[in-house]
Order: C-alpha cells, then sequence, then structure tokens
C-alpha cells in the first residue's frame, strides 16, 4: 500500500493535468497510511496493536479540539473506516444499518444497470472494465477510468457495494456519471447512460490463418466453459491445428468458471487453490476427462482481465501448458462475505483468496505475461500501467490487433506449449 501510495504522489507531481487525481491520491494516502498500522497490529502483539489504536485515538482527538473549524465528526470516522477497509482490501465495503438493508433487498431483486466492473483506487471508484454491449461499454467507458460521482453524489469514500446499488435501477431509468478519464488526461467528463438488463456476450470463434483458431470470451460467467469447449470442437473440425485463448477485458465472471476453463486444456496438475486466515486451504485439480484440446496454445490477457479469467491464465501459465501474452491481469480472485456488526451494518470482506499453482495470490498482483506487450491504448506514464521489471514491448499505433499478432507469432514460432503425448510431462 505504501508503495502504491508514493507511486500516485510522484505520478501527481509529474503530471499537472492530472492535478486533480493527485489530490484524491494524496488523501486518500493519507487516510490508509494512518490506519494501516492498526490492521497490520492484529498479526502482532496485543500492545502493538492497542499503540496504532492509541495513535488514530489521538490524532482524532486533534482533529477535534484543533480543526480549523469544528468537523463534522460523523463524516470524519466514516472516512477512517473507509480508509482503513480499502487500505486492506479494495474490494471491501462498509455499509451503515441504512445502507446494508437497502443493499439485502438490492441483491434479492437483481435489477437493470450500466454494465460497470468498479473496484476502489485512492478513495474513488475505479473502472476494472465496462462488459462489452452495455451502456457504460457504449458510452466508452474503460479500464482506468474514475468515477468521480454517480448521480450528483460524491463517490469519495462511497463503499464499493454502496455504488453498485446506486448504478442499478429499473429498466430505462437513467444515472448520470462523472467520469475522470485518466488515461487520456482530460477533465472529469459528465456521461449519462440508460440502464438497461445486461445481455452477456457469446464467446466467440473463428479461423485465421497458418491452421490458428481464436477463441474470444469477454466473460466468465457461468456457462461459458461449456461455450468455449463447444467453440474449440468447432475450429478442430474446421481444421484448427492452434488456438489462441483471447482473455481481454474478461473482468466478469466466477472462479469456478475460470477453473473449469482451465480444465479444458490440462489433463492433470494443480488448476488454483483457495486459503484465507479462517479457511483452511483447499486445492482445484485438473480433471484428466475435461481435458478436450491437447494443442498448442497462448492465451492473450491485459489489465481488464479480472477473477475466473486470472485463474484460467494463472494455471496454463504455472503449469507450462500455455504462454500468456499481453499485459499484466487486474488483480481480482478472492471469495468474499458479509459480516454483520453490532449496530445493523456490515463489512464485505474478502476472507479467502485464489493462488496460482506456484502459489502466487492472484488479488492485488494478478498474472503477469510470459510474454509481456502492451496494449495499443496505453500511454507512457499511464498510471494504470504497472512498471515492468523487464522491458516490455510496446504495441504500434495502427488499426491492427499487435497482441493477437504477437500471440500467432508465438502459435507459429514453435513457442507455444502442447501436451506431451507420451504422458511424461510438458513438451515445448
Amino acid at each position: 500500500m505504501l508503495a502504491e501510495c508514493i507511486r500516485g504522489l510522484l505520478k501527481g507531481w509529474a503530471m499537472n493535468r492530472r492535478f486533480k487525481l493527485f489530490v484524491v491520491t494524496t488523501s486518500s494516502c493519507l487516510v490508509a497510511l494512518l490506519m494501516i498500522g492498526a490492521v497490520k497490529g492484529r498479526s502482532a502483539s496485543p500492545d502493538d496493536a492497542y499503540k496504532h489504536l492509541a495513535v488514530y485515538t489521538e490524532v482524532l482527538s486533534r482533529i477535534k479540539s484543533d480543526y480549523v473549524e469544528e468537523p463534522d465528526m460523523k463524516n470524519v470516522t466514516l472516512g477512517a473506516l473507509n480508509g482503513l477497509i480499502e487500505s486492506v482490501d479494495p474490494y471491501a465495503s462498509y455499509l451503515n444499518a441504512d445502507q446494508y438493508k437497502q443493499y439485502v433487498k438490492f441483491k434479492d431483486n437483481r435489477k437493470a444497470g450500466v454494465g460497470l466492473i468498479l473496484s476502489k483506487k485512492f478513495g474513488y471508484l475505479n473502472v476494472v472494465d465496462a462488459i462489452p454491449g452495455t451502456p457504460a461499454d457504449k458510452a466508452g467507458l474503460t479500464t482506468g477510468d474514475v468515477l468521480e460521482a454517480i448521480g450528483g453524489v460524491s463517490t469519495r469514500d462511497m463503499p464499493l457495494a454502496y455504488a453498485d446499488l446506486l448504478l442499478h435501477g429499473d429498466p430505462g431509468t437513467s444515472v448520470e456519471l462523472t467520469v475522470l478519464r485518466v488515461r487520456k488526461g482530460t477533465d472529469p467528463q459528465k456521461v449519462g447512460l440508460v440502464r438497461a438488463m445486461t445481455k452477456l456476450p457469446a464467446v466467440t470463434a473463428k479461423m485465421l490463418p497458418d491452421g490458428v483458431g481464436q477463441i474470444v470470451s469477454a466473460t466468465l460467467e457461468a456457462g461459458k466453459a461449456k461455450e468455449i469447449a463447444a467453440a474449440v470442437k468447432s475450429l478442430e473440425q474446421q481444421g484448427a491445428r492452434k488456438i489462441v485463448l483471447d482473455l481481454r477485458n474478461a473482468a466478469d465472471g466466477t472462479p469456478e468458471e475460470g477453473i473449469a476453463v482451465a480444465n479444458l486444456f490440462l489433463d492433470k496438475g494443480l488448476v488454483a487453490y483457495l486459503q484465507g486466515q479462517k479457511v483452511s486451504r483447499q486445492n482445484f485439480d485438473a480433471d484428466a476427462s475435461k481435458q478436450i484440446w491437447k494443442g498448442p496454445l497462448v492465451v492473450i490477457t491485459n489489465r481488464g482481465t479480472a477473477n475466473g479469467a486470472e485463474i484460467a491464465a494463472g494455471a496454463l501459465l504455472d503449469n507450462k501448458r500455455s504462454e500468456v501474452v499481453g499485459e499484466r491481469t487486474y488483480g481480482d480472485a478472492a471469495v468474499r462475505k458479509a459480516i454483520l456488526m453490532d449496530d445493523g451494518g456490515a463489512v464485505i470482506l474478502s476472507t479467502a483468496k485464489y493462488y496460482s499453482p506456484s502459489g502466487k495470490a492472484l488479488q492485488d498482483t494478478g498474472v503477469t505475461p510470459s510474454v509481456p506487450m502492451v496494449e495499443q491504448d496505453a500511454a507512457p506514464g499511464d498510471p494504470d500501467v504497472e512498471p515492468p521489471a523487464e522491458p516490455v514491448e510496446p504495441a504500434p499505433k495502427s488499426g491492427e490487433d499487435m497482441l493477437l499478432k504477437k500471440a500467432i507469432e508465438v502459435l507459429t514460432s514453435g513457442k507455444a506449449v502442447a501436451v506431451n503425448q507420451g504422458g511424461d510431462g510438458w513438451d515445448r
């Protein structure tokens, strides 16, 4: 968290045109850094934990007694709570009693929405992705955009779960968003969207030159593994000898479906495992009877690849079954639950994380491609793109899909991975 804050601060100073985002970053970092010590105290001695809480109490007292004007202590406390939660989990939420009642009702009666998948970053709502074909996608919202307000209500310290509630409503109703397009460096824009029932895009497949088949899955919701399996069989009948599995912008989906997708291409080995502080390790192993493709395979990812799609990409990469071409994935693969509080409110918190076969937690860190390459719309200094440890090949500015081109190059060069028919390991 500290490293993220420092990077955000430095970028804020360096980019005057993004000054507003710098202010957001700075204020959120101060709250998070204040509270994170108390969270870490959980694993230290009780005395250390009380010391951290004592510092918080003293700061709170100073704000109340010495601030230039009498502060609204309810808002101060709420801001501190949200800063605490965000410092440990960007997908967590604290809902007061009234908000939680609305949230439960909303979950039981799912309504129309705008197609946005969100997380919290620097105190505000950050777009993970817009589901293809939805109102948000048609309006051009994309990974990395920041929502400053929903319906005129600031998202500063707004619980993530409550924001999801506000974005949904009856079909045909409107909602206005204030969007800061960080990647474009423009001033905040008002974007009006009309809510609609989300229709998940179908898996598509097509033949490319040199016996390459491309499968595109923009989500990994329930049933997509079966669609991908059908696409594989269709391409095989058309003469495909190699496959590109395109998981770019597949942020919507479930871990279970990601595991099922990986198993279509694996005949053995660990796919992923789930573990938490109070959740015993649960392994998910490949079932040889569910594998349908043994030929060469390459997976494409970008920073909009999340959740189940990350699990699939990580499993195929760690098992040396596939190269992964593209950008580091978003980093969202966890089990979350609502923990009720004494006041009737609730904390929605990640209670267990999914790990790749090599033991890497996918939450927050994502999957790093074996063939890293940035997409065409990622500008230098993009705050959403982690500086790589090694040089990354940039995608030329053109209408051509350079990540797909690179994936085909990897497949046709012999670097792609196929299952060893002898059954004694992987063969490159």
